[in-house]
């Protein structure tokens, strides 16, 4: 695929920023709207560095249906805007060239979470497939190259609960592409979590983000919100 040639490219240029330590700015919610049902969303900001030098936007929402405490589907949808040029990079894939490309994401999801406890420890497994509607181009240029994606996820968590206050987060993603090049990545990450009120906690994490051609270190922020929308 002319998309993927494009991503593998791109991740092999001499000056991809994989030296480079980035940040991941990141809001998730759950809303609780009825007694099985809530929305999912998400916004996430990413950078190539801690100071700067944008590299994506995420915007993420859904459904979700809570079958049980333990158990929960969610039918859900995503916009992603991606710039995959580190400072000066230059990208080049089959008749492209340019200093400035622009990748354009529409994503349909669905997921399945199961959560149990060992011990101390709160496991969640999230299982999730995508449907990837991407156009790239260079800036201006109007003749869009689009592909579509499919692909498969799944994430084991553990949260280690340490106080009323502190907890530990930990969480192991694979990524794998049903199509082309099996392997897609993986994401390591470790966090220390607060708790800020009963609804809302704060996550100081590390991520490790690891590619076929590049390993890619991020600190992440996250802040998580999960409001009862049903009380007045």
């Amino acid at each position: 695929m002319v998309f993927c040639a494009l991503v593998t490219l791109s991740l092999q240029a001499q000056e991809n920023g994989e030296d480079n330590t980035g940040i991941w700015y990141m809001y998730f919610g759950t809303n609780k709207i009825a007694e099985r049902f809530s929305l999912h969303t998400e916004a996430q900001f990413r950078y190539f560095e801690t100071s700067g030098n944008f590299n994506q936007l995420l915007l993420r929402t859904g459904l979700n249906y809570h079958i049980n405490p333990n158990a929960i589907a969610t039918l859900g949808y995503g916009f992603i805007n991606t710039d995959p040029d580190f400072e000066d990079t230059r990208v080049i894939s089959g008749d492209i060239l340019a200093d400035d490309i622009r990748i354009k994401e529409h994503r349909i999801f669905q997921q399945f979470i199961l959560k149990n406890k060992v011990w101390e420890f709160l496991f969640e497994h999230r299982y999730r497939l995508e449907q990837r509607f991407i156009t790239f181009a260079e800036s201006g240029d109007p003749d869009f190259r689009r592909s579509t994606q499919h692909r498969a996820r799944y994430r084991i968590q553990a949260t280690l609960p340490l106080t009323n206050t502190f907890f530990l987060n930990f969480y192991d993603e694979l990524f794998i592409n049903l199509q082309d090049n099996l392997f897609g990545q993986n994401r390591l990450y470790g966090a220390l979590g607060i708790h800020i009120t009963e609804n809302s906690s704060l996550q100081l994490g590390w991520l490790r983000n690891q590619f076929s051609s590049a390993v890619f270190d991020r600190f992440q922020i996250g802040f998580f919100f999960n409001p009862d929308l049903r009380k007045k």
